[in-house]
């Protein structure tokens, strides 16, 4: 349950006593459209704040001729272990990591002994970075002038693609595990992104997954998407995840 949307527990709870106690249909059905239309204004307004804060990170990084890239996916897609795969194929490559979490320093702990910087944002309930608290650690982290920073997302497929970190581009990671129908089970966030990055691709002997079925859902809402099968662990690809990821360097 997330403390930032508002899908909280308490929320729930109220609109289960509402129910409860509603004399007629006609009483529950005015309730019920009251209840959407304040919610609706609430998730404006809630966009609308965080859009602006977006856009003062953008800036922040443009005039330290950086560049930012919103790392989505599932828990377990495998979106840490892409960093650490990428330390160990382009260890040249300038990046600075922020680890968004629910809980612990782990992740952080994983890429700062890849050899990146790393700081790690804990959103407790939350379920995904917002911009407010992207913009207070990218001040902490302080990111090298020409530095790409990866905005390691909370892992979850639905909230983080509804808010803009200050991104130039979006990534989503999907492992074969998850299963090859996830595009069409979760549109807005394979609409909202640049990139796929198919992985665990050594895995796709022992799991019913169909790479060309995947990238043809996902191009299907998204024509313009770059598609990379890889595999983090055994290495495969990665070297032109890393090409790709020296072209999205800050403009000199």
């Amino acid at each position: 349950m997330c403390g930032i949307c508002g899908c909280s527990e308490e929320d729930e709870g109220r609109h289960v006593q509402e129910h409860r106690h509603s004399p007629s249909d006609a009483h529950r059905s005015a309730r019920l459209q009251l209840r959407a239309a304040r919610t609706l204004k609430i998730e404006q307004s809630l966009l609308s704040k965080n859009q602006r804060f977006a856009q003062q990170n953008r800036a922040w990084l443009a005039q330290r001729s950086c560049r930012a890239v919103n790392l989505m996916g599932s828990p377990g897609a495998g979106k840490t272990a892409l960093l650490e795969a990428l330390a160990r194929c382009a260890p040249e490559l300038p990046l600075a990591v922020i680890e968004g979490d629910q809980a612990t320093e782990r992740d952080a702990e994983r890429v700062r002994r890849a050899g990146y910087r790393a700081l790690q944002l804990n959103t407790g309930t939350g379920c995904h970075l917002d911009a407010h608290a992207v913009g207070h650690a990218l001040v902490s982290l302080a990111p090298e002038p020409g530095s790409t920073v990866i905005l390691e997302n909370v892992g979850n497929l639905v909230c983080p693609a509804l808010f803009d970190l200050g991104e130039s581009v979006r990534v989503v990671v999907l492992s074969v595990s998850e299963g090859d129908d996830k595009p069409l089970k979760y549109p807005h966030m394979f609409r909202s992104c640049d990139v796929l990055v198919l992985n665990k691709v050594d895995l796709l002997p022992y799991v019913d997954f169909d790479v060309h079925r995947t990238s043809t859902y996902a191009r299907q809402l998204n024509p313009e998407l770059k598609v990379f099968a890889v595999s983090a662990t055994r290495g495969d690809a990665m070297a032109s995840l890393a090409d790709w990821l020296r072209s999205q360097g800050p403009e000199r």
